[in-house]
């Protein structure tokens, strides 16, 4: 992740959100991948691949594994993933006769996918809650200011008189939309990852389709027909939805910024940022900062179409450019709606007499 998002660092401030960081941070990952053996273990004994025995001990195991984090880290770059030595330490720690239901069937990329669904599902969620609290507030700005006039501007000239509300509408609807469209994406990008090896799912053969639904269902994720390890169109669409929604607080940025123009004064923000010279100052700064963000989003997005060329059945490297890209864009769209609300919420007067 772009350390521009981390709150340590001098602007970090600005562009950090150390919930969404949360979500992608070690301990999160792992978590992940814990989660993934578990529901794993149950599944090989619900389709009769091992007895259920096993898997009780299977799970049991799992549950009381601590990893060593410090030695995973160590062997990342060696391994180029943290799994290989993840796996080495579960399997040193359970005991031989739960050994058959551990990570029986699964590949390294099993459990990175699935870990980064089961982020994004926890993402998704508060991407719901922070658009629908956004569209909140834009309600109720509507409803204070929205009757009040204000210049319409077309090509940054001034055109015809308008409404306020008529100004908050191309600022909501596309949010509104966004739900929808996130709705849609969901089951798409919160969806299981089993494939094995070469991503057939042959090692389970003639189990491994059966033992990929109760493992979707055991995990609360969709399920495909078959593995995704090569085909990341799914995330390439989500990445355009961060965009977009970035896009459209950027929209609603750049109006506001250029509403609170000295001369132009449509907007009142309270609490604007100060000047080191210039005293008299109060710049939109969070209003400029979704100009920024919407900006950064767009930046990244061609580096998530190229993410989608993997070769044969497995990349390392465009796999990887992903876990650069996706947390950060992911930040950087939940960072732009919060700065979004604060800023509606600092608004303390729209419009103005249209000359």
């Amino acid at each position: 992740m772009n350390p521009m998002t981390h709150a340590s660092h001098l602007f970090g401030p600005l562009f950090s959100d150390p919930e969404s960081e949360a979500l992608w941070g070690t301990a999160r990952f792992v978590d992940g991948f814990i989660e993934f053996e578990r529901a794993l273990a149950e599944a090989l004994a619900e389709v009769g691949v091992v007895d259920h025995t096993v898997a009780a001990e299977a799970v049991a195991d799992i549950g009381s594994f601590q990893p060593d984090f410090a030695q995973i880290a160590k062997n990342v770059v060696q391994d180029g993933l943290p799994v290989p030595e993840f796996v080495r330490q579960l399997k040193a720690h359970a005991r031989p006769s739960a050994l058959p239901a551990i990570h029986t069937g699964a590949t390294s990329q099993d459990l990175i996918d699935t870990a980064v669904s089961l982020i994004l599902r926890d993402a998704n969620a508060r991407f719901q809650a922070q658009i629908a609290d956004l569209l909140t507030a834009l309600d109720a700005l509507t409803d204070t200011w929205g009757n009040a006039t204000m210049m319409g501007r077309t090509r940054m000239q001034a055109a015809l008189p308008i409404a306020v509300s008529d100004r908050i509408a191309t600022w909501r609807n596309p949010l509104a939309s966004h739900i929808n469209r996130l709705k849609a994406l969901r089951p798409k990008v919160e969806t299981l990852q089993f494939g094995g090896p070469v991503g057939n799912r042959a090692s389970l053969a003639p189990h491994g389709d059966a033992v990929a639904r109760a493992l979707a269902k055991n995990l609360n994720l969709s399920n495909s027909d078959r593995a995704w390890h090569a085909t990341r169109e799914n995330l390439a669409d989500y990445a355009n939805w961060l965009s977009m929604v970035t896009g459209s607080l950027g929209k609603m940025g750049q109006d506001l910024a250029l509403m609170a123009q000295q001369g132009v004064e449509e907007v009142h923000f309270s609490g604007g940022g100060t000047s080191s010279a210039m005293p008299h100052k109060q710049n939109p700064v969070r209003a400029e900062l979704l100009v920024t963000l919407a900006r950064y989003n767009a930046t990244q997005l061609p580096a998530m179409h190229h993410a989608l060329v993997h070769e044969q059945e497995r990349s390392g490297s465009a796999w990887s450019l992903e876990w650069m890209i996706l947390p950060a864009m992911v930040t950087a769209t939940s960072t732009a709606l919060r700065h979004a609300e604060e800023l509606i919420q600092s608004i303390e007067s729209m419009g103005r007499s249209t000359p």
